[in-house]
């Protein structure tokens, strides 16, 4: 049996965009307005999503139930994965007793609020997405902020705005790999133009993370940190992405901003971070993340990955392998969609996590029965998050296999002239339906690239602005926002912090909006 996707399933284009965005619709409000739980929130929205998949797609219900089940398993592992061993490894510093050390390194490098908010929410939340990705830096930073006396409301919009920058090319560059994967688009020149893009927004983020911080007051005060962070994370962004590639921008550019900011510190006297710290004694707080550091990016490069994908297990998914039918307008020719889940348990940052946590706790002289007690209690303080994970991954793949999400991606790119300001917007969306601009890029990178086609466009500027642009929705994807609550112990619902974070993210998105549409019609030589 196999099922060929109908983009025009109510026969008028705007009505079945209309008709497939309820479920989206319906999930962020149950949320955002009606303040349910995340975990019920997501059970709403999935069950309005199987209802439109069997009832307008025309879907069989072996498909949508296996596509439901595809999305739950990539929830689990590897999100699920690495959200329990991020907080796990932070349950270590805790009771080890470190993480009041790490507290106290942080304090004596800045006491100043807003100069930790950089160096934890962007520095150190970009090298970490820029090495795994996944929400892993939300789960990370959020719980840091929060330890170190930050509200916790105060530190997931912190953590979440300050991971926006990084996301395009995190994961060692996957979304962008993923994005000429799909459109075949020369990988060098499509990451060159996503670093364009994105270099003002790499600038601009410190400043708005410092202005959330402390108002109109902290940014005036931090102004020159924020300027040192921005400036020196987006010209490394800029160059490593215009001569090297996707592999390392994301942590080039955190290390660069990282070191900048301790130097400007000691150099204007401020706070002379080199002369108030002793490294040896804030070592054992350092090393469960030098470990996490050291094995995430080790184990993230091609080749340490490939000899690690030796136990990889590749499961073609049943009823769902082979059996969607994905024609045009998205491609050329009509091709089936592949299905296999990859059980890779060795190359995978939620490993890295889980041994960094291990050995951390061996060095502290835990005995191995108290590591696994903490690794236990966290799983069992993580299971509706877990669970909310799931779902709301099964709801981003039935969305991605039925065909909603490509209606909804065919409605914008029918606007013609201003396709290209609504570019950014589709990968928006589509990050902020699925939780990941892997996803996004491949769902909709193609579109990106025909819809240029047609409209006489550069493709590469169009299909990089999907990249781009899903950056900004990643803090308001509902997975992410329910990393995020999980991060500080609950103590911030997912609806709260999605209110909190709608503005900013949908700010963003219209200013990479401009950035695209000016891009086009004004700067044409700045695609190569």
């Amino acid at each position: 049996m196999t099922f060929e996707q109908s983009y025009l399933p109510a026969g008028s284009l705007w009505l079945s965009a209309l008709l497939a965005s309820v479920p989206i619709l319906l999930l962020l409000g149950a949320m955002a307005l009606l303040r349910l739980k995340a975990h019920w929130s997501a059970i709403l929205g999935l069950s309005c999503a199987c209802l439109v998949a069997y009832f307008l797609y025309r879907m069989p219900g072996s498909l949508i139930l296996s596509s439901t089940l595809f999305g739950a398993a990539y929830g689990l592992f590897p999100v699920g994965w690495i959200i329990l061993n991020a907080l796990f490894v932070f349950g270590i510093t805790e009771e080890s007793g470190n993480f009041r050390l790490l507290r106290e390194f942080i304090s004596r490098i800045s006491q100043d609020k807003s100069t930790q908010a950089l160096l934890i929410a962007f520095c150190f939340g970009a090298f970490i997405e820029g090495a795994a990705g996944f929400g892993t830096p939300v789960a990370i930073t959020a719980a840091m902020l929060c330890g170190l006396g930050f509200s916790p409301q105060k530190a997931v919009v912190l953590a979440l705005i300050g991971n926006t920058a990084p996301v395009a090319f995190g994961g060692l560059g996957t979304p962008v790999i993923a994005l000429s994967t799909v459109t075949g688009l020369p990988l060098m020149e499509l990451t060159s133009v996503v670093g364009r893009q994105l270099t003002l927004v790499g600038f601009l983020i410190p400043f708005w993370l410092v202005a959330v911080e402390g108002g109109r007051k902290g940014l005036r005060k931090a102004a020159p940190q924020a300027l040192v962070c921005g400036l020196s994370y987006a010209l490394t962004q800029f160059l490593v992405s215009e001569f090297h590639g996707p592999w390392l921008v994301g942590i080039a550019a955190s290390l660069a901003s990282t070191f900048s900011l301790i130097l400007y510190l000691e150099l204007s006297k401020k706070e002379r971070p080199f002369r108030q710290i002793s490294w040896r004694t804030y070592l054992p707080a350092l090393l469960p993340w030098i470990l996490v550091v050291l094995l995430v990016f080790s184990w993230g490069l091609p080749a340490v990955k490939s000899l690690l994908n030796l136990a990889t297990l590749k499961i073609p998914f049943p009823f769902l392998h082979q059996k969607v039918l994905v024609g045009p307008p998205l491609v050329s020719s009509s091709t089936f969609e592949s299905a296999v889940f990859s059980l890779d348990w060795l190359a995978n940052a939620g490993t890295s996590l889980f041994l960094s946590g291990i050995l951390a706790g061996l060095v502290s002289k835990m005995s191995p029965r108290r590591i696994m007690g903490i690794f236990f209690r966290t799983l069992k303080k993580l299971r509706l998050t877990l669970l909310t994970v799931s779902l709301m991954m099964g709801f981003g793949y039935l969305a991605r296999f039925s065909g909603m999400q490509t209606t909804i991606g065919l409605a914008l790119a029918s606007t013609g002239a201003l396709f290209p300001f609504f570019s950014p917007i589709l990968g928006w969306l589509g990050v902020a339906i699925t939780g990941s601009d892997t996803s996004s890029n491949v769902l909709f990178g193609p579109l990106q690239k025909v819809t240029a086609l047609s409209l006489g466009l550069s493709p590469l500027i169009t299909s990089a602005a999907n990249s781009s642009g899903g950056v900004m929705g990643k803090m308001i994807a509902p997975p992410t926002l329910v990393i995020a609550s999980a991060a500080v112990e609950g103590r911030e619902k997912e609806a709260n912090i999605l209110r909190l974070v709608f503005f900013h993210s949908l700010t963003l998105v219209l200013i990479m909006g401009a950035l695209v549409l000016l891009q086009v019609y004004l700067f044409p030589g700045s695609s190569p």
